[in-house]
């Protein structure tokens, strides 16, 4: 990573930690100089040259903002490569529409892409409106993670009756109260007791 990143203090409203790339330092001061008045944030500069990934993994920002004159797929990549090892806001801003590399941000994980032309627009309601769809984004993919999780226990559960019912002749809710009171026993989670008792079913052990 070639130079040192340039630090600068500034207000928001909440506290939010940007890492800006930029290699137009005209506007880069344009981007630091609309976050000024909403609170309290720390604003990292990318130095023009250097590899955004880097500056990613040293500086773990909360958001980050992107400002290119032209389409740069380095940047795209490192971009890629970053929001892999840890999603966050991006908000990206390009001088001129193209639909492919529009494309391309996206899948990368860009969650607000701006076309401005030469003429950078107030860029703190776009900054704070995709920390905001990120943040409900995220809070979507937990809920579904955790249903997904929840309806994946419910059937090992249901599966792991079945041998219980079959070689015991409990009953359905006989064979639940088995697996809920090994569970006790054992201080385990009753979704666990029936993922070991399925693994246990494979290999031809009884339960």
């Amino acid at each position: 990573m070639s130079g040192a990143a340039k630090t600068v203090h500034v207000s928001l409203s909440i506290n939010l930690k940007v890492l800006l790339a930029d290699s137009n330092s005209e506007r880069a001061a344009a981007v630091e100089n609309s976050l000024s008045d909403l609170g309290n944030a720390l604003i990292v500069r990318v130095p023009p040259g250097s590899s955004i990934y880097d500056a990613v993994i040293a500086e773990a920002p909360d958001v980050i903002i992107v400002d290119m004159a032209r389409p740069d797929r380095d940047a795209i990549d490192d971009l890629r490569r970053a929001n892999a090892v840890n999603p966050r806001p991006i908000v990206m801003f390009v001088d001129g529409d193209d639909r492919s590399f529009m494309e391309e941000a996206v899948a990368a994980g860009v969650c607000s892409y701006n076309v401005v032309g030469a003429a950078l627009p107030d860029v703190k309601p776009m900054v704070m409106a995709a920390v905001a769809i990120f943040r409900k984004h995220q809070h979507v993919a937990a809920d579904l993670a955790k249903a997904n999780t929840s309806l994946r226990e419910r059937e090992a559960v249901d599966q792991a009756k079945a041998p219980l019912m079959r070689r015991h002749k409990f009953g359905e809710p006989e064979a639940y109260r088995w697996l809920r009171r090994r569970a006790m026993n054992e201080n385990k989670r009753i979704a666990a007791v029936a993922a070991e008792l399925l693994a246990k079913n494979s290999e031809g052990s009884e339960p």
